[in-house]
């Protein structure tokens, strides 16, 4: 039986231990940007998209800020924890980032749109 069209594969060898990364996926038919970073089989997901101001968190096509373990949003510096996503300074303190859903499989991690 096939992959669920609703939910995308992330290979290890995709995300390096300890390194946040930006993918292009594709779930539901849809393209979806995200930022993911693993720490040991434990992988978070989130949608590249700063809550405060509706744009990508990369300044450029795979390119993040982090500052003191914090990811920096480029266009307003708002900086969110990468141990859950808050925000925790700058504009939109208080909100988060946007997760997707993961879960453990055998070539790695499916990810799919996070349930509201």
């Amino acid at each position: 039986m096939g992959q669920d069209v609703s939910e995308a594969l992330i290979e290890p060898a995709t995300v390096p231990e300890g390194v946040l990364v930006s993918l292009e996926l594709e779930i539901g038919g849809e393209p979806v940007s995200a930022l993911a970073l693993r720490r040991g089989e434990a992988l978070q997901v989130w949608h590249n998209v700063c809550p405060h101001a509706g744009r990508r968190l990369d300044y450029a096509p795979g390119k993040v800020l982090r500052h003191g373990g914090r990811l920096v949003c480029a266009a307003h510096g708002a900086q969110f924890s990468l141990d859950d996503g808050a925000c925790v300074d700058g504009p939109g303190r208080g909100g988060r980032l946007a997760p997707l859903e993961v879960s453990p499989a055998a070539n790695g991690w499916t990810v799919r749109q996070a349930a509201s």
